[in-house]
C-alpha cells in the first residue's frame, strides 16, 4: 500500500491541523497548498551540499596516501633517517620492522640472501647447506621476485588503508555474475575461484558487509550535523515513514512499525529530508516526494539534517494486547493523521498494539493480519478516544431534544429499579475503548463455564437441556437457591439450596449472585459458588444469562466463555416456533428481532462468540464445536482474569 508517506500542513493565516497522506496512493491535490520557499535558507543548504561534495572528494584521494601517524613504528623511522636498510645498527635492527620495506621489496630480498649466505656458511650438516642452497636459489628466480612486488604492493595498500566500511552494497550481485561466467569453465584457477566464491563463510560476510554499508554516517561541518542514510526499498517490503511539511522543509514525521526504516533504525522524527538519491527535496511539497519516490527502486540515499529534539532513551517496545470495545472506520475519522494508514475493525476484535509513541495514534495490527498486513496500521489511543466519546457525549447530554429523553429514560430507570431485585452496576455508563487481553488455556480438570445468551424465543435454553440430557456426566447446572419452603420430593442441595430469606438478600448485597429474581414472593437466584462447584467437579458448568448478569460473572473468578444464540430471519423464525407448536404473532417476532439487535449492540462486546439459530441441528453442532475448541486452542480473556 503506502511506502512513504505525506503528512500535511494546511495553512490558512495560521497553522492548522495536520494530515498525513500515503505518498504512494493518490489524493485531491487541491486540497493540499504548498508551502513558501525561503530562498536564502536554500542557498544555506546548498552551500552544506557543496561542503560535503568537497570533503567526500578529499576522503577518497586521502585513501590511497599512507599516513606515517597511523603507525607508530613509521613515525618513529621517520624521524630516524639514519636507521634502515643501508644503515642496519644494531638499535636500528631491533626497530625496523614490515612496516619499514614496504616501499623497496627488492632491498627486502637482498638482505634476506645476505642472510641466508651467512647461514650457509655456518652449517655443516650437508642436508642443510642444500636446502638453503634451493631457497637462495627460489630467492634469486626473477617470476619470484617479481610475485613478492606484487605481494608487497598489496600488503601495503590492505594494512596502511583499512577501509571504514564495505566499498559496495553490490557484492552478492557481482559474485553471482562470476558464478554464472565460471559455469563453463573448465580451468583449474576457475574452479577454485568458483569454491571460494560459493563458501558459505564468503556469503555470510557479503551478507553483513550489504548491512554495514547501509549503516548511518555522520559529518561535521559549519556547525550543522548532516546524515547520509541508504535504505532498500523493495518491491514487496514499503518503507514506512511519513512526512510532513513545515515551511520549505520537509521532515520525518512518523516511523510506522514493519517498514525497512523502521527496521533500519537509521530514521528519526524531526529529521529534515535535503535530498534523495541526488535529488533535492527542499521546498518540495509532499506530492512532489510522492511522485519522486514512486519512480525510485532498489537503495535509496537519503541526505538529513538530523533532528534537534531531545531523543528518549531507548526501551523495549512490548507488545500489548486489547479487544475493541466500538467500531472504528478511519474513513469516517476527520481526526486521523492518515487515512491511508488508518486500520479498520468492529467491536470484538483482538488489536495487537505494537507502539505507543504516539499516545492519540498507536500502531497495531488485527489479530490473524500480521501475514498479510506488512505496516502497521493507526488506530485511536485509549485516552484520545475517551476524550473524544466524553466530548461528544457532553455535547449530546446538552442538545434540549435529548435532555427531554434523558429525563425520561431517569424516570424509567428508577421505576426498573424498584422492581429488580438482581444488584449489578449500569455498565453502559462507561465509556469503553480496549481491553487488555491475555491468551489462556483452560486446564483439564477446571472447565470454564459456558454462558448461552439472547433474547427469548432464540432457541438458546433448548439448546442447554439438549446438552445436558445427552451428556449429562459432562455438562452441569448450577443447583439454584431459593427461599421458598422445599417440596417432599425435594432434597436440599439437590433441586434447589433452601435458604432464609435475611440470608439470601445478605449474599445478595454482597454480590454472591450471578443472576436472581422474584417469582410469587419468593426469591431465586443462581450462586457463584454453585457454579464453582460444578467447576471443581471436573464438568462443564451451562449458564442461561440474562445481560444483567454478565457484569457479575466477569467479575468472579470463574473465566466464563459466552455465546450469543441470536435469531434468524422474521420469517425464518416464524418456520421454527411453528413446529414447536408456537403460533407467535408478527409483532412478537419483530421484538425478538430487535430485543436480539439490541443485545448485540450494547453487550456484543462481551460476547466470546456468536451462533445464528438458522437450524437447530447446525446450532447445536456448532455449539459442541466452540465448546471443544476450549481444550485444543488457547482463548483471549481479559488480563486481569490472570492476575
Amino acid at each position: 500500500m503506502s511506502h512513504m508517506n505525506g503528512y500535511v500542513q494546511e495553512a490558512s493565516g495560521q497553522a492548522k491541523s495536520h494530515r498525513e497522506r500515503a505518498v504512494d496512493c493518490p489524493g485531491d491535490e487541491s486540497s493540499l497548498v504548498k508551502s513558501p520557499h525561503s530562498s536564502a535558507h536554500m542557498e544555506r543548504i546548498q552551500h552544506y551540499q557543496e561542503e560535503l561534495k568537497k570533503r567526500r572528494e578529499e576522503d577518497s584521494r586521502g585513501k590511497h596516501d599512507i599516513d606515517p601517524n597511523a603507525s607508530l613504528r613509521l613515525k618513529k623511522l621517520s624521524q630516524n633517517p639514519k636507521v634502515g636498510i643501508d644503515n642496519p645498527t644494531f638499535e636500528g635492527k631491533e626497530k625496523v620492522t614490515k612496516d619499514a620495506f614496504l616501499q623497496d621489496p627488492v632491498a627486502e630480498l637482498a638482505e634476506l640472501l645476505q642472510a641466508l649466505k651467512w647461514a650457509h656458511h655456518c652449517l655443516t650438516d650437508a642436508q642443510s647447506q642444500q636446502d638453503v642452497e634451493l631457497i637462495m636459489q627460489l630467492l634469486a628466480k626473477e617470476d619470484f621476485k617479481n610475485a613478492y612486488a606484487i605481494y608487497i604492493a598489496v600488503s601495503q595498500q590492505m594494512t596502511s588503508v583499512i577501509p571504514t566500511s564495505p566499498l559496495t552494497a553490490q557484492a552478492e550481485d557481482l559474485c553471482q555474475k562470476v558464478q554464472k561466467i565460471l559455469q563453463s569453465s573448465q580451468h583449474q584457477e576457475g574452479l577454485e575461484l568458483n569454491a571460494l566464491l560459493t563458501n558459505p563463510h564468503l556469503q555470510a560476510h557479503g551478507s553483513v558487509a550489504g548491512q554495514e554499508i547501509a549503516e548511518e554516517s555522520l559529518t561535521q561541518y559549519i556547525g550543522e550535523t548532516v546524515k547520509l542514510v541508504r535504505l532498500e526499498k523493495a518491491r514487496d517490503t514499503p518503507l514506512g515513514a511519513t512526512v510532513r511539511n513545515d515551511m520549505d522543509s520537509v521532515l520525518v514525521s512518523r516511523v510506522v512499525k514493519g517498514g525497512a526504516a523502521e527496521k533500519s533504525g537509521l530514521l528519526t522524527e524531526g529529521d529534515e529530508i535535503l535530498e534523495i538519491n541526488g535529488t533535492s527535496i527542499r521546498g518540495k511539497h509532499v506530492n512532489e516526494v510522492h511522485d519522486l519516490l514512486q519512480q525510485m527502486q532498489g537503495t535509496l540515499t537519503f541526505l538529513l539534517i538530523p533532528s534537534s529534539q531531545i531523543k528518549p532513551a531507548p526501551h523495549r517496545q512490548t507488545v500489548m494486547h486489547v479487544r475493541a470495545y466500538f467500531d472504528y472506520d478511519p474513513s469516517d475519522d476527520p481526526f486521523v493523521p492518515c487515512r491511508e494508514l488508518g486500520l479498520s475493525f468492529q467491536k470484538g476484535d483482538i488489536l495487537h498494539v505494537i507502539s505507543q509513541d504516539d499516545p492519540n495514534w498507536w500502531q497495531a495490527y488485527r489479530d490473524g493480519d500480521e501475514d498479510n498486513q506488512p505496516l502497521a496500521g493507526l488506530i485511536p489511543g485509549k485516552s484520545f478516544q475517551q476524550q473524544r466519546e466524553t466530548l461528544k457525549k457532553t455535547i449530546t447530554d446538552r442538545s434540549p431534544e435529548h435532555q427531554g429523553r434523558l429525563w425520561y429514560a431517569k424516570k424509567n430507570k428508577r421505576q426498573k429499579k424498584k422492581s429488580t431485585t438482581t444488584l449489578s452496576r449500569n455498565i453502559d455508563d462507561d465509556i469503553l475503548t480496549y481491553e487488555e487481553m491475555s491468551l489462556y488455556h483452560q486446564p483439564a480438570n477446571r472447565k470454564r463455564p459456558i454462558g448461552l445468551i439472547g433474547p427469548t424465543n432464540s432457541g438458546h435454553d433448548e439448546l442447554r437441556r439438549r446438552l445436558l440430557s445427552i451428556e449429562p456426566e459432562k455438562f452441569a447446572v448450577a443447583v439454584p437457591h431459593t427461599t421458598r419452603t422445599s417440596r417432599t420430593h425435594e432434597r436440599n442441595g439437590r433441586e434447589y439450596h433452601f435458604v432464609s430469606r435475611p440470608g439470601f438478600e445478605t449474599d445478595l448485597t454482597a454480590g454472591k449472585f450471578i443472576e436472581s429474581g422474584e417469582y410469587e414472593k419468593n426469591l431465586y437466584g443462581t450462586s457463584t459458588d454453585s457454579a464453582r462447584h460444578v467447576i471443581n467437579s471436573g464438568r462443564i458448568c451451562m449458564l442461561c444469562l440474562h445481560t444483567r448478569s454478565l457484569q457479575v460473572l466477569r467479575s468472579s473468578n470463574l473465566k466464563p466463555y459466552v455465546i450469543f444464540i441470536a435469531p434468524p430471519s422474521q420469517e425464518r423464525l416464524r418456520s421454527l416456533l411453528a413446529s414447536d407448536g408456537k403460533t407467535p404473532k408478527p409483532e412478537e417476532l419483530k421484538e425478538v428481532i430487535e430485543k436480539a439487535r439490541e443485545m448485540e449492540q450494547n453487550f456484543g462486546h462481551f460476547f466470546d462468540a456468536t451462533i445464528v439459530n438458522m437450524d437447530p441441528d447446525q446450532a447445536f453442532h456448532e455449539l459442541r464445536r466452540l465448546i471443544d475448541k476450549l481444550d485444543t486452542e488457547p482463548q483471549w480473556v481479559p488480563t486481569s482474569w490472570l492476575c
